[in-house]
């Protein structure tokens, strides 16, 4: 009989739900930094930036984020450079992150109506001014909802790095239901711990969303 009890089955996925939490605000924070310079680069005026971004985006949303993962982690060491799970998942979750946030914002920016930008060229103000007076005040109201709806597909990203041996909750929870025999338990535990993490970042979105409308 497993000599793990209950709640040692508690304490081991609550410590790794600090490392999925962890994951998940590096992913978000260096996506979103990532994410803004692409921005620039995909609303300005050079056609090749335009280009590589796009073709960026098209890639990273065009395949799978475990791919992703496996390339980050196995295709740097077949190249002789050695990197731990943690890192691996980090630059592939963060790029992944980028690719989608850049397409979002993107549409944020595009969906502010041409009048204001003629308005404000008329008033004499340079591309710069017009984007931080004008475009981007109204772009990040817009942006508020969809971004913090994405940030749950960021949560439930981390849940793929177990595969290159990444212990947060899911593998944790595999570790746990292989050593207690008690997969039923221990999963309905991890989907309850995803649920706490998740739930309130989708009830903020659909709130901050219906906010927005009313305020229009």
């Amino acid at each position: 009989m497993s000599q793990i009890g209950f709640w040692d089955i508690v304490t081991n996925l609550i410590f790794a739900t600090g490392w999925t939490v962890l994951l998940s605000i590096i992913s978000f924070i260096g996506g979103g930094i990532l994410g803004l310079i692409l921005l620039f680069a995909r609303i300005g005026k050079r056609r090749w930036l335009q280009r590589v971004v796009k073709v960026y985006t098209e890639v990273f949303q065009g395949t799978p984020l475990l791919m992703q993962l496996f390339l980050a982690f196995f295709g740097l060491g077949l190249m002789g450079i050695n990197v731990s799970p943690f890192l691996a998942a980090s630059v592939a979750l963060i790029l992944w992150t980028a690719a989608f946030l850049v397409e979002i914002w993107r549409g944020c920016v595009t969906a502010i109506p041409k009048g204001q930008w003629e308005a404000s060229a008329s008033l004499g103000m340079t591309y710069i001014e017009q984007m931080r007076h004008i475009i981007l005040p109204q772009a990040l109201k817009l942006s508020v909802p969809p971004t913090v709806g994405f940030s749950v597909q960021v949560v439930k990203g981390t849940a793929l790095t177990s595969i290159i041996g990444f212990v947060e909750v899911t593998k944790a929870g595999t570790v746990l239901a292989n050593a207690t025999f008690q997969p039923f338990t221990v999963y309905g535990l991890v989907a309850l711990i995803y649920f706490a993490l998740c739930y309130p970042l989708s009830l903020s979105a659909r709130k901050l969303e219906r906010k927005l409308n009313a305020a229009h």
